[in-house]
């Protein structure tokens, strides 16, 4: 079973992840570590627990959840999942840093998508790939049924979900992805965002006043 450890990055305030098992297997998902003493921090971390990191999976490529993704790969030797839709907003990330003025070296080594309704797995621990598109064209969710829990992305928030005015967003996408995707979970499912608090599936259905559903 994937236990979860957690990061806030960058000037935006991002949940950066990172799963481990027993074995000290860990995937890195989405590391928004912008400056290097938060790159050290998340080196110091992963080291000093003992862990191998096998797996370096984005939610999605807006560019504070990609900040790291160079840096994981240039310490780590791991290439970049994420979905194929994701590529040109990787690929934007850059541009949108000059705009934020948060400048990066983007990823450019190679790229592995990701296959919906399919699941990736950390050693012997499986992550199911839940395509959840709204916030962003290519946007997934990973949950880890042994362990309770989805990592969420910037899909849904304790109380809020992610925006849907930056290109290739749509409420109605949005919100089709959190009922069909992620409210069909166990409601005791624990949901670990891009930003702000953890939440849970049954909270949400009850009180998020964007997709409640009572």
């Amino acid at each position: 079973m994937l236990s979860v450890k957690s990061f806030v990055f960058n000037p935006v305030q991002e949940n950066a992840y990172v799963l481990f098992n027993e074995k000290g297997q860990c995937c890195i998902i989405d590391p928004g570590c912008y400056f290097p003493e938060e790159r050290e921090e998340l080196k110091a971390e992963i080291e000093l627990a003992g862990l191998t990191p096998v797996l370096l999976l984005n939610t999605h490529c807006h560019l504070d959840h990609v900040f790291g993704n160079k840096y994981v790969h240039d310490t780590w030797g791991l290439p970049l999942h994420l979905h194929e839709k994701e590529k040109p907003v990787l690929d934007f990330a850059p541009q949108s840093g000059q705009m934020w003025q948060l400048p990066f070296d983007n990823y450019e080594g190679p790229l592995v998508y990701l296959n919906e309704e399919k699941t990736i797995k950390v050693g012997e621990d499986e992550l199911e790939i839940r395509f959840t598109p709204g916030h962003s064209p290519g946007s997934v969710s990973f949950y880890h049924k042994a362990g309770g829990f989805v990592i969420s992305g910037d899909v849904l928030f304790q109380g809020s979900v992610g925006r849907t005015d930056l290109p290739g967003g749509s409420f109605e996408t949005l919100a089709n992805s959190i009922h069909t995707q992620l409210f069909t979970l166990p409601d005791e499912t624990k949901v670990y965002s891009g930003h702000g608090s953890a939440t849970t599936i049954g909270f949400e259905k009850k009180n998020n006043p964007f997709v409640r559903m009572y």
